[in-house]
Parts: structure tokens; C-alpha cells; sequence
């Protein structure tokens, strides 16, 4: 957590600052520093070496954008931004390292309650917080920069479906976009499909188990599977045919293909088998299979009718 004075805060009390730097501080310290590393306190956090390939992703949050503050407390926006920072991370079979996070803030945002949602991401997601900065904005802003590692140097990536090969997902679909829309109506915020939106839960162990399952292909559904099975399909130049989308209990066939926020892993794989053994080896939930992957480019189908491409996309 960097301890320089920015420019904008100028004239306010240095003793001020550095007491929020260090109950921040006390709040994301929670985990165990490995032995030989360092985090927050100097002005750069020292890692041990990174095992086989290192991974890197950054993730920005911004309330009122990713996080409706009128519906929500400001601790989940926190908790989002860096369970899908780590979200990334998983999509590529990797083990998270570390985070370093960057927020921006307008006088009078409760700081702790931010830090408090991005520590219990930061401990269920076994990635601990490492530095940091804080400055002054117009937004509540985070910006997540994560680390991970690949041993043995084989990171899935989008890029490797062949056609004949199969389409799975981690798990059934729509339980964040149906959570936000039962939100709005009323639900508390204890409602299980709301938790499943303000509380998104990377799935770690399933791409790391995946990964050693030797599948070719692989992302996060980050933003529905009607734009991200689409993107898998652009970077690996090839089309797909879909028999069914699994739509969660309470959501909605549309909430499951373009609602988005899920972040269920898109796997795609030339054995089915050797997957459902890894995931049952490892006590996994079984991966569901949803289709396979063809040559054509421009056949993208879902029960025989043309596959829309349709998520959740920022408006830039």
C-alpha cells in the first residue's frame, strides 16, 4: 500500500491518511505471508518465484457500473472486483499468487467497508492482497492486477478448440443475472440467488483440475455464454452446435445465455471421460456437457436455430 501523498490531497492531514493506510492495512492482512515475501509496507511487495509460467490480469470495478450501490452494500463491490480478477486466472488453469489493488474514491467513502468485501475475496480465493494504492476520485473505482502461476508451463487458452471436440460448463447458468433481477423486486440480500450476484465464487480448483485434464480450450463466463462461447469460437477459428444451455433453478433460458457474471468455466475438451475422472478424483461437481465444436466457421447453432451473439458488453 503505496504511503505517497497524492496530489489531490494535498492540504488534508498526512496523520489522517496514514491512519486509514494502516487500518486498511490490518484489515487485508488476514492471511499468512510466505516465508521470504513481502507485501504491504514497502514500497514494492516482494514474491517468492513464480512456479512454471506466470500468469497476470487486471480487473476495474466500478460502482454504479459492475455493482448497483442503491441495492447493495459497498463491501460486495470490493468482493467482486477481485473475485473476478481471479476469476481470470482460473479460466487458464492457474493458482492465484497475489493481487495488488488501486482504488479511487470521492471524500467520505467508507474505505473500511470497501477493503472489508476485497479481504474475504482475498481469503476464500487463497490470493492474497499485496500492495496497493488510494487517491482521490469522482467514482468509487478499484482496479485489480492479479499474479498467478501455471506449473509446468501449460496455461489454457482460448485459442485451441479443434472441431469434433466437446463443449461443457462448470456448472448451470443464469444465477447472478436471476439474483440481481430478484434483488430489484425485493429479495433480502441473504437470497440465495442474490449471494450467487454480489458474492461470485471464481472457480479455482475446476480450471487448475481441468488444466491437468489436458483440455484444449478454456474461459470464464464473465459475460454470458452468448458472447463468450462466441469469443472462444473467434480465437479458435471455428463454429459450434449446441444441444442445450443448463438454466439454473430460478433463472431464466435468457439470464443463462446473456445475463453474464457467472463465472463458470467454458471448457473445451477431446476427452470427456479423462475430464469427469479429474473432477470426481478431486471431489468437483461433474462438468456438464452442452455441445461440440465444428470446423464451419459460420455455423454457430443452439438446438438448430442461429446462436445470437448476446452479453453483457460496456457501452464505451
Amino acid at each position: 500500500m503505496s504511503n505517497s501523498a497524492d496530489p489531490s490531497m494535498i492540504g488534508e492531514s498526512t496523520r489522517g491518511e496514514d491512519d486509514i493506510i494502516k487500518r486498511i492495512a490490518a484489515i487485508l492482512g488476514r492471511s499468512p505471508i510466505p516465508r521470504g515475501e513481502r507485501h504491504i509496507g514497502d514500497d514494492a511487495a516482494i514474491l517468492a518465484p513464480f512456479v512454471g509460467q506466470a500468469l497476470i490480469s487486471t480487473d476495474v470495478a466500478v460502482l454504479g457500473v459492475h455493482l448497483d450501490g442503491s441495492l447493495f452494500p459497498l463491501e460486495d463491490l470490493g468482493f467482486k472486483a477481485v473475485a473476478s480478477a481471479v476469476s481470470d486466472l482460473a479460466a487458464m488453469g492457474g493458482r492465484p499468487r497475489g493481487a495488488v489493488i488501486a482504488v479511487s474514491s470521492p471524500p467520505g467513502t467508507d474505505l473500511e467497508e470497501l477493503h472489508r468485501g476485497i479481504a474475504d475475496a482475498a481469503v476464500i480465493t487463497s490470493c492474497p492482497i499485496v500492495g496497493g494504492d488510494l487517491t482521490r476520485g469522482n467514482d468509487v473505482s478499484i482496479a485489480v492486477t492479479v499474479f498467478g502461476e501455471c506449473p509446468g508451463g501449460d496455461a489454457v487458452l482460448r485459442s485451441g478448440a479443434r472441431a469434433g471436440e466437446k463443449i461443457l460448463v462448470s456448472g448451470p447458468l443464469g444465477r447472478s443475472s436471476a439474483g440481481l433481477r430478484r434483488r430489484r423486486a425485493g429479495a433480502p440480500l441473504q437470497d440465495e440467488l442474490v449471494v450467487a450476484h454480489r458474492r461470485p465464487w471464481p472457480r479455482i480448483a475446476e480450471g487448475i483440475a481441468a488444466r491437468g485434464a489436458g483440455v484444449s480450450a478454456m474461459m470464464d463466463l464473465s459475460d454470458g455464454l452468448g458472447l463468450d462461447l462466441h469469443r472462444l469460437a473467434d480465437a479458435s477459428n471455428v463454429g459450434f452446435v449446441l444441444d442445450r444451455v443448463p438454466v439454473a433453478e430460478g433463472a431464466t433460458e435468457s439470464e443463462a445465455t446473456s445475463g453474464g457474471e457467472d463465472y463458470e468455466l467454458l471448457i473445451v475438451t477431446p476427452n470427456v471421460e479423462r475430464l469427469r475422472m479429474v473432477f470426481a478424483d478431486r471431489g468437483l461437481r461433474q462438468p456438464i456437457s452442452i455441445g461440440r465444436i465444428v470446423d464451419n466457421v459460420e455455423e454457430r447453432t443452439l438446438r438448430g436455430e442461429r446462436f445470437a451473439r448476446d452479453g453483457w458488453q460496456h457501452q464505451l
